[in-house]
């Protein structure tokens, strides 16, 4: 094959072929301005952050955005929304106004800018998941707009420099009905601000038959600016997500981001939740080896799932064992009492046999014995969600993983009706779930089921909190919330906000 010789090339040409690549250059590095709270995320940011704060930023949007996507699988107005998402977006993604007297608005608005940026790039690889990412985002733009005060508003879409093209007195004038029974105007109110926009642009407007349409225009009163505003946000989200994802293969070479971007991807499945043992005690709750059968009332399918296999076999696999004692781990069970149960559950072995095969790997899950890392962390975290969808599926014999997602449909019904729940729309929406893979939705649909009873006499008593309103995705969340909520007589009502006892 014959190579041409690079000095023969016409030099004229060659810088032509340079400039080309210039699209790939280092960028600019410099400190972005924020004087909006809103923020179309036109441009990239190019500052320095560490690698910390791309990971923690980025799972804390995506604790929004699951939690926004769970509100839409559970047909949540958008004023129920509005107030779910409330406290949870204080608590994860705070973005004050410019009227505030905050010190952190820059840092919020960083933090907002960055990570909006690190998940597009996590979500950017399939279909799939730009399609939901950018439905989702969507949702949060529409929630901060919404909320933000009219002035603010205002100068940021003015900020845009839309194009948008306002409608001339003399078309006022020849459409004036129309447009007065479009807006259901009375006498009086035809002073109305008017806009000319592609139909396209508003596909909500038109669907709900709130604006006129004309040759192919859609005449938009200057009250639906906001939907306009989404609408062009949407628009704009979708095309820069495709033009990402043409640029995704670039960051291979990076093996410091490609790992947490996969990290983060997977969690788009369930958002995966840290454990901490000082949050995930329950006061009141007898945690011992032989209550652990009155306790299991309490736990998730999963759980449950291991606990019936463990009782009718007298033995669990490896990573049945591991998931399971972790689990108890989380709940509140000793060491001690965790040998004295698995001992006594595996009752068809000798004490020689337990001692030998199974005593090391229960001392190893909580750090007594093990490398220096694993006693100085305590031992291992019990399993997310997250983590039990993703990793080490079931084989043959095998009893744990999820069963929303590892059953066929025919044993998880069975296994939900061993367990009590055999409402046939609670059974369809399962099913549905299932289908649609949103198994951590299937387990949140069930609890809510099981403890419907419980969940409004604690709503009805304000004693829910902002940390009962998140989806569960955590199996000792799922127990703590269960326990708690069937002992609502334990309340602390000390200080100034009434709380449910056990959460901080």
């Amino acid at each position: 094959m014959l190579r041409q010789d690079s000095s023969r090339i016409d030099p004229k040409r060659r810088n032509v072929l340079d400039h080309r690549k210039t699209q790939f250059a280092s960028p600019t590095y410099k400190e972005t301005q924020y004087p909006h709270r809103l923020n179309f995320y036109e441009t990239p940011p190019t500052a320095d952050i560490t690698l910390e704060q791309f990971e923690q930023w980025a799972i804390d949007r995506l604790r929004v955005l699951a939690e926004l996507e769970a509100c839409s699988f559970r047909n949540k107005s958008q004023v129920e929304t509005a107030a779910h998402m409330k406290p949870l977006l204080e608590k994860y993604l705070p973005l004050e106004s410019n009227t505030s007297s905050s010190s952190k608005l820059s840092a919020e608005r960083q933090k907002d800018h960055y990570s909006h940026f690190i998940l597009r790039l996590a979500f950017s690889s399939t279909e799939d998941l730009r399609r939901r990412f950018s439905r989702v985002e969507s949702t949060l733009f529409r929630l901060r707009l919404d909320e933000d005060n009219m002035r603010e508003r205002n100068a940021f879409i003015q900020s845009l420099n839309l194009d948008w093209e306002p409608v001339t007195e003399d078309e006022r004038n020849k459409y004036l009905p129309e447009l007065t029974a479009t807006r259901g105007l009375k006498k009086g109110g035809d002073d109305e601000t008017w806009y000319k926009v592609d139909w396209e642009r508003v596909p909500d407007l038109v669907e709900s038959r709130r604006v006129f349409l004309k040759a192919g225009k859609a005449f938009v009163p200057s009250k639906e600016l906001p939907s306009m505003v989404i609408a062009e946000y949407t628009k704009r989200l979708d095309r820069a997500l495709e033009l990402t994802a043409r640029a995704l293969p670039r960051l291979d070479e990076d093996d410091r981001l490609t790992p947490i971007l996969d990290h983060l991807s997977k969690n788009f499945v369930t958002p995966d939740a840290s454990y901490s043992s000082s949050t995930s005690t329950v006061p009141g709750a007898e945690i011992t080896a032989r209550n652990v059968d009155n306790l299991s009332s309490h736990f998730p399918l999963c759980m449950q799932h291991l606990h019936r296999s463990l009782r009718r076999d007298a033995h669990l696999k490896h990573f049945g064992r591991l998931q399971y004692t972790l689990f108890l781990k989380g709940i509140g069970l000793n060491l001690e009492e965790c040998l004295v149960f698995w001992r006594s559950s595996f009752h068809k072995i000798t004490d020689d046999t337990f001692n030998k095969e199974y005593r090391y790997n229960v001392r190893h899950s909580y750090g007594d014995v093990g490398g220096d890392s694993n006693r100085r962390g305590g031992g291992y975290s019990p399993f997310s969600c997250q983590k039990i969808l993703t990793e080490h599926p079931p084989g043959p014999g095998e009893a744990h993983g999820c069963p929303y997602r590892h059953f066929n449909l025919e044993n998880l019904t069975a296994l939900l009706q061993q367990t009590g729940v055999s409402d046939p729309s609670v059974l369809r929406g399962v099913k549905e779930d299932k289908d649609n893979q949103k198994f951590h939705m299937a387990c949140n649909r069930v609890f809510e089921y099981v403890h419907k009873n419980e969940l409004k006499k604690a709503k009805d008593e304000s004693i829910m909190t902002s940390a009962q309103l998140e989806t569960i995705v955590h199996p000792n969340e799922y127990f703590k919330r269960s326990f708690l909520l069937k002992n609502l007589g334990k309340v602390n009502t000390g200080g100034d906000d009434v709380k449910m006892e056990g959460y901080n």
